[in-house]
């Protein structure tokens, strides 16, 4: 048999991917995924109890859109690398404009009059909140990672890292509605580390569990 007979040969029968198709088996689950992670939060954690009030001032929206963005940026990564031998460096540097901001505030908030900084980095629970982010978040990192073996990654690293980051930063959002915490500082550190760690977790499993 010829090279191009047996090209052929593979080859026939093979329809093209439905368009569309990448997007809708991440949007499934990631869906699926976070609605394990939201009622394992209101479960195992419980909403915060003024939850009402704290939604009405800016350090939850802060919060909010800080997780909520990196966990867009998270999934547009994850759309890209989720098909064969494609790009995402662009989107990966786009990761540190909310960091930056959110950092300002950060800085903002250390340099008040006054301001208690220990608190203000500790908070309350500044020894659980790493932990509690990747306990939330590991139902959307398990279907992400579901998802992306039923796609076609090339960068297996590299998609691992961006699945952990998009599952870290779901899990820190779901948890924001448990958390109490409210300083900018203590958000850029215990909640960047969460998503952080979750991202480096996928890079090491990705090689091996994306693999195909």
């Amino acid at each position: 048999m010829t090279t191009d007979s047996l090209i052929d040969a593979l080859a026939d029968g093979l329809a093209p991917v439905r368009p569309g198709h990448v997007a809708r088996v991440l949007a499934l689950t990631l869906f699926c995924g976070a609605l394990v992670s939201a009622a394992l939060m209101f479960f195992g954690f419980g909403l915060r109890p003024d939850l009402s009030a704290a939604m009405t001032g800016g350090p939850f929206w802060m919060k909010f859109t800080y997780t909520l963005a990196l966990a867009g940026i998270g999934l547009w990564i994850v759309e890209r690398l989720a098909r064969p031998s494609m790009e995402a460096r662009s989107q990966i540097a786009l990761l540190a404009v909310p960091f930056a901001a959110l950092l300002a505030l950060a800085l903002w908030e250390w340099n008040l009059p006054g301001a208690d900084r220990h608190h203000l980095l500790m908070g309350g629970s500044a020894n659980v909140c790493v932990r509690n982010i990747w306990l939330v978040s590991a139902p959307v990192f398990i279907a992400l990672f579901w998802g992306l073996r039923r796609l076609a990654p090339t960068r297996l690293t590299l998609a691992g890292a961006g699945a952990g980051l998009l599952a870290g930063a779901a899990g820190a959002w779901i948890y924001a509605f448990h958390c109490t915490e409210s300083a900018a500082p203590f958000v850029a550190l215990w909640y960047t580390l969460g998503i952080l760690g979750a991202g480096l977790a996928g890079a090491i499993l990705g090689r091996w569990v994306l693999r195909w």
